[in-house]
């Protein structure tokens, strides 16, 4: 399996505003995969799109929450269960590729 190799001289933390966009929405939600660390995107877009990303990582076993009207989105990689993703999810969008 092919693995890509992150190097940086500190820790990743903080907050970054994506002013709604649904393209940098798709690829930071993947990013919760990264880390045991809870991710929250806030003004997140309320769009088919986002819902089937956060089918999909549920579906991997993040623990996926929606609030605030569907605007902020806190994903929890924690307990992943799996490292397949299922077809019937991924051919809806060609974002699935993040994962």
């Amino acid at each position: 399996m092919d693995s890509i190799r992150i190097r940086g001289n500190g820790p990743l933390k903080g907050s970054v505003p994506i002013a709604g966009a649904k393209n940098a929405c798709l690829a930071l939600m993947p990013a919760a995969l990264l880390t045991e660390e809870p991710l929250v995107l806030d003004n997140a877009p309320r769009l088919s799109d986002i819902a089937t990303m956060a089918a999909l990582l549920e579906s991997l076993g993040v623990d996926v929450t929606v609030t605030n009207g569907g605007l902020t989105i806190s994903l929890h990689a924690a307990n992943i269960v799996s490292r397949k993703a299922h077809y019937d999810i991924v051919r809806k969008m060609r974002a699935s590729v993040l994962v």
